[in-house]
C-alpha cells in the first residue's frame, strides 16, 4: 500500500522526472508509428492489389515479421549504427533517433500485414466496379487505403500497442540514459531491479492510461468519422 501511495503521489503533483520520461516515450512511440505508416500502409496495399511470382512467400514473410524479436533488431540496428557499422557516421547510437528507427522497424510489419488483408478484402468487393471505371494501379490503391480508412485504425492501434510496450531494443539502441532515451518502459524494468517501485508504479500506471486514452481518442474519431460518411 505504502508503494501504490507513493505512486500516486508521483502521478499527481506531476514529478518532473516522471513526466520527461513519459513525454520521450510518447514522441519515440508516435513518430515510429507514423513513419512505420507511411511505410507499411502503401506497402500493404501494394501487395494485396498486385500479383506477382512468389506473393504468397512474401505475405508469409511480412505475416512472420509481425513477431520479430525486439533484442534481434535492436543488435542489428546497434551495428549498423555503431562506429565501425555502415551508418556509424551518422552518430545516431544511443539516441532517441535510434529508438525511432528499432521501433518503426518493428512496427511497419505489423501495421503492412493487417492493411494488406484489409485493402484485399475491399479489393474482392470492389474489384468490378473499378474495373469498370478503368482506374489505374495508383488510383486503385488510393481509392482502397482511403476507403479503408477507418478500419485501417486498428492496424494503427496494434503498431503503437507494439511500440509503447517496447523494451528489448530500445534499450540495445538507446543505452536507457537517464534524462536522454530513459522510456517507461526501460525505466520500469530499471526501477524494479533496483528496487523503486513507488516510480516504477507510477510509470506503469500513466502507461496504462495513456494506451487506454489513446485507443478511446482513435476509436471515438473512428465512430465520429463512419457516422459522418454515413
Amino acid at each position: 500500500m505504502p508503494g501504490e501511495l507513493s505512486a500516486l503521489q508521483l502521478v499527481f503533483t506531476g514529478d518532473p522526472g516522471l513526466y520527461a520520461i513519459v513525454r520521450l516515450s510518447l514522441l519515440v512511440s508516435l513518430t515510429a508509428v507514423l513513419l512505420a505508416a507511411l511505410i507499411g500502409i502503401p506497402l500493404g496495399a501494394l501487395i494485396a492489389l498486385t500479383r506477382f511470382r512468389g506473393r504468397d512467400a512474401a505475405i508469409v514473410v511480412l505475416n512472420a515479421m509481425m513477431g520479430l524479436p525486439p533484442v534481434v533488431v535492436g543488435l542489428a540496428v546497434y551495428l549498423a549504427l555503431s562506429r565501425s557499422g555502415p551508418l556509424g557516421s551518422w552518430g545516431l547510437l544511443f539516441t532517441p533517433q535510434a529508438m525511432v528507427i528499432a521501433q518503426t522497424i518493428l512496427v511497419a510489419p505489423i501495421i503492412a500485414a493487417l492493411s494488406r488483408q484489409t485493402i484485399e478484402d475491399l479489393w474482392a468487393e470492389y474489384r468490378d466496379e473499378l474495373a469498370a471505371m478503368n482506374v489505374g494501379p495508383a488510383g486503385r490503391v488510393t481509392t482502397l487505403i482511403w476507403d479503408a480508412r477507418f478500419s485501417l485504425v486498428t492496424a494503427l492501434l496494434a503498431g503503437f500497442g507494439r511500440a509503447a510496450a517496447e523494451v528489448g531494443a530500445i534499450i540495445v539502441v538507446g543505452g536507457n540514459i537517464e534524462g536522454f532515451t530513459r522510456t517507461m518502459t526501460t525505466a520500469i524494468a530499471l526501477e524494479t531491479s533496483k528496487g523503486d517501485l513507488p516510480l516504477a508504479i507510477g510509470l506503469g500506471i500513466v502507461l496504462i492510461c495513456i494506451v487506454i486514452v489513446i485507443n478511446g481518442l482513435a476509436w471515438g474519431a473512428r465512430w465520429a468519422g463512419e457516422r459522418y460518411a454515413a
